[in-house]
């Protein structure tokens, strides 16, 4: 799976760009199993999911065609591991806590991760990325129930959870964190924490 996500400090047309992630999707690339996109606008988000390859994808043209202008993006193309080739396993997902949205999109396996969800958040695909969604949002309500956590407190807490899921899939997770600066983040770079992991899985969380 592949996976970036950018953050920027005003507006940006991503058409130009999104022209070569699209050709990634089952052209370029081996990465052929679905594709998904999502824009921040303010606290909304637009969230375009589609299981066909992203270069034969209508609705990656429709993305492509449509000038959406945003701050932050999270893009995502497929090749599957766990769970068949949907919609409903297909990236990057969404879900609020907080009265904010959060979405989600991870590299990699995670053949032994399989954690107890308490039903406050249930994947509705079978893929393990959506899993780990579920769990580290669990994990964070769990902690610190309806009161919103400092943004550096969030951050320790979720790089903490993190290295949890990675110890119990036997796993290395690399974790560029979208935070809010004024570059992109490329993936397997030095985290908010100054922290560098090897790069054998990627996730990359907007908040």
């Amino acid at each position: 799976m592949s996976a970036t996500g950018d953050d920027c400090n005003v507006p940006t047309d991503i058409c130009f760009s999104f022209a070569g992630f699209q050709a990634r999707g089952g052209g370029t690339d081996v990465h052929a199993d679905g594709w998904g996109i999502a824009f921040f606008e303010g606290r909304g988000a637009r969230v375009f999911v589609d299981p066909q390859p992203s270069c034969v994808s209508p609705v990656a043209e429709l993305v492509r065609n449509y000038p959406i202008h945003s701050k932050n993006v999270i893009a995502h193309i497929r090749k599957a591991t766990q769970g068949v080739v949907a919609l409903e396993n297909t990236h990057p997902f969404m879900r609020e806590l907080w009265g904010r949205y959060w979405v989600f999109a991870h590299n990699g396996n995670l053949p032994d991760f399989s954690p107890e969800l308490d039903g406050s958040f249930m994947p509705v695909g079978q893929t393990d990325s959506e899993r780990a969604f579920c769990w580290l949002l669990q994990n964070l309500r769990q902690r610190f129930g309806d009161q919103v956590p400092s943004q550096s407190r969030l951050f320790d807490t979720l790089h903490q959870l993190t290295l949890i899921s990675a110890r119990a899939a036997r796993a290395t997770i690399c974790y560029p964190t979208a935070t809010a600066c004024s570059r992109t983040v490329p993936p397997c770079s030095a985290t908010s924490f100054g922290r560098r992991l090897l790069p054998l899985h990627t996730c990359v969380i907007r908040i």
